[in-house]
């Protein structure tokens, strides 16, 4: 398999597992409520995951912060986990799935 297939099932692997973190406000997972952004697994094994809250001052954020790093990190797909909190672009509803 090349390494392009590999990292990107490293990818999918993290994104089916932080289907498993709930936002507290809305009661569905962060990935169907489209606040994760993107997902990268470097060569060194780092997975960097770009996400966003409903809201800036969301006072659910360190949680959802806290519980996406360890989801992914339970996955033994990454050896580290970087969470990056970004407002650009700001989250609205249609950024939820069906």
């Amino acid at each position: 398999m090349s390494a392009v297939l590999d990292l990107s099932s490293k990818e999918a692997e993290i994104r089916h597992a932080l289907r498993g973190v709930i936002d507290p406000e809305i009661g569905l997972s962060v990935v169907d409520v489209g606040l994760i952004y993107n997902i990268h697994v470097g060569a060194d094994g780092t997975a960097v995951i770009d996400m966003t809250t409903t809201t800036r001052g969301c006072p659910a954020t360190q949680y959802l912060v806290d519980a996406v790093r360890e989801r992914a990190l339970d996955t033994a797909v990454a050896g580290d986990v970087e969470v990056r909190l970004t407002y650009d672009p700001p989250w609205s509803p249609d950024m939820m799935s069906a």
